[in-house]
């Protein structure tokens, strides 16, 4: 049967994330960012082309999903919203209505799911992967909210620290 979960790189080492992965059995990890970097030395390891070494010595393909990025609008979008909160997108807890609605509209919405989910590799779990470390305050969500109710597929979220992963579906 084909997993699903999800994680962020907020909060993670590079051992502690390659760590979790394998513990879970990973095998394919998707990358949901549109630019796939991250500010400041702390998780330089989650810049492409580092993130991309550690997971193939660990034996996880990759695959960058760009057409299930947020554009820079709705990126923008939750910035404002974010700063009118007085949250940083580190601290950030929920996506703002606006964003998640029209990330559903424009992005989730005329992207073919069905034909990725039956891609996906059935003899391990498969990682949706973005920066925020809960995904209720990142698009993943949605998406895999979408994986579980249009394709009936369990969704496990990957979280740092002892927090035990938490198994939607």
């Amino acid at each position: 049967m084909r997993r699903v979960a999800t994680i962020g790189v907020y909060g993670f080492t590079v051992e502690a994330f390659v760590e979790k992965l394998t513990g879970e059995g990973v095998g394919l990890l998707l990358d949901l960012r549109q630019r796939r970097g991250v500010r400041g030395p702390e998780y330089a390891w989650a810049n492409s082309a580092r993130l991309q070494g550690a997971l193939a010595a660990a034996d996880i393909a990759y695959r960058h999903v760009k057409e299930l990025a947020p554009t820079t609008d709705l990126r923008q979008l939750q910035y404002r919203e974010d700063d009118r909160q007085g949250v940083g997108k580190r601290n950030r807890v929920a996506l703002a209505p606006e964003y998640a609605e029209r990330y559903t509209r424009e992005i989730l919405d005329p992207f073919d799911l069905g034909a990725l989910v039956a891609e996906l590799p059935d003899d391990s779990t498969t990682v949706l992967l973005c920066v925020e470390r809960d995904p209720e305050a990142c698009h993943r969500s949605l998406v895999a909210a979408r994986v579980r109710a249009g394709h009936g597929l369990p969704v496990t979220d990957l979280r740092p620290g002892r927090r035990p992963a938490r198994e939607r579906g």
